[in-house]
């Protein structure tokens, strides 16, 4: 009789106790979980959106000479409803003529003023007064009464340029396409949670490859002004995509969609995000004199700031296998469920202020 109630003993024990770590386990992630979406719910819905430059444009008017006349176009993010403190300086001997003109264009506020230079726009500098603050760049394009024009982005470290002097020109979208990648969160929680279905260096290439050519082309379509399409739905869909990952991954089975076909979710969603990254395109613009070449930079530019999310998740998986570190699962998938819920409430939000 003992002995066959002990088997019978540790039978009715061991799903007990199962069922007690699984209890915790679920309650911590369910803790977990519940944490991040207060802390989303906190937090302003335009976290999620990248850091987007602003923008400086003049455009020389003929017929005024001998003085020079500028259209200028100035035009500041706005975060959670109020602008940045920027404001942009002209050499001493120009004075703005006109009144500024605001207008409220999407997450930006847009002046328009003019701008005369009794000797002319070829000394003294542009600068943009409170740069050195931020964590913005401000996209400058000039062109001058003679014909020529100028291109250049301005950041904190040097928030002015001396005009006669040669600026970054085409070559400041490779550092924007990768400061719109790194702070752009909605975007590198896609990529990371897309991650979680790879484990190999083959599966992981062709969902990388796929991610890049697919938002590549619609990038390029909609820079081009070939294909278009609002960005604020876009931007609500976008947010959806990283719900959609987190809920694949959590459910824990070999056969959903993104499990199988890893690089063909990512090469769907990847065109959804080029349209995403084209958004500010429309913003900062692009040149026409270089158009191609700043388009392909950006392009590049985006593709390091993902590569280095990339390699940034794979040396964390990598040094915590070298240490012989054995998270539990809930830990694991805690990122997961944090991600998804923010990305949850960012799409809510979204699209209650796209409704609205």
């Amino acid at each position: 009789i003992l002995k066959q109630r002990a088997p019978r003993r540790r039978r009715t024990n061991a799903p007990f106790a199962m069922s007690i770590r699984n209890r915790t386990t679920r309650r911590l992630i369910r803790h977990w979980s519940v944490a991040a979406l207060l802390a989303a719910c906190w937090a302003s819905p335009a976290a999620a959106h990248e850091v987007r430059p602003a923008y400086l444009r003049l455009d020389a008017q003929p017929g005024h000479e001998p003085e020079e006349r500028y259209a200028v176009v100035w035009k500041t993010p706005l975060t959670g409803g109020r602008r940045l403190p920027l404001l942009p300086v002209f050499p001493g001997s120009c004075s703005q003529a006109a009144t500024a003109v605001d207008t409220v264009t999407g997450d930006a506020l847009v002046q328009h003023s003019e701008l005369v230079c009794p000797d002319g726009l070829r000394s003294g500098e542009v600068a943009v007064e409170g740069l050195a603050t931020t964590i913005t760049d401000v996209v400058l394009h000039i062109a001058f009464a003679d014909g020529t024009r100028t291109a250049t982005v301005l950041t904190p470290e040097h928030p002015s340029l001396t005009l006669g002097a040669r600026g970054e020109g085409a070559a400041g979208y490779l550092r924007l396409g990768v400061t719109h990648l790194l702070f752009g969160i909605d975007h590198i929680l896609f990529v990371l949670a897309l991650l979680f279905f790879l484990h190999r260096l083959v599966p992981l290439a062709k969902a990388v490859t796929a991610f890049t050519a697919a938002h590549s082309v619609t990038l390029g379509l909609s820079a081009l002004d070939v294909v278009r399409l609002p960005q604020a739905p876009v931007e609500a869909v976008i947010a959806l995509s990283i719900v959609f990952l987190a809920v694949e991954r959590l459910r824990g089975r070999p056969d959903t969609i993104t499990a199988r076909h890893t690089w063909v979710v990512a090469f769907a969603f990847g065109l959804l995000h080029g349209f995403g990254f084209a958004g500010a395109l429309a913003d900062i613009g692009l040149p026409k004199e270089n158009l191609l070449l700043a388009l392909l930079l950006f392009n590049l530019g985006v593709e390091v700031g993902q590569l280095a999310v990339v390699f940034a998740g794979l040396a964390v998986a990598w040094t915590m296998g070298r240490l012989g570190l054995r998270p539990p699962r809930w830990l694991v998938l805690a990122p997961l469920w944090a991600s998804g819920s923010v990305a949850a409430y960012w799409f809510v939000s979204r699209t209650a202020t796209m409704v609205g």
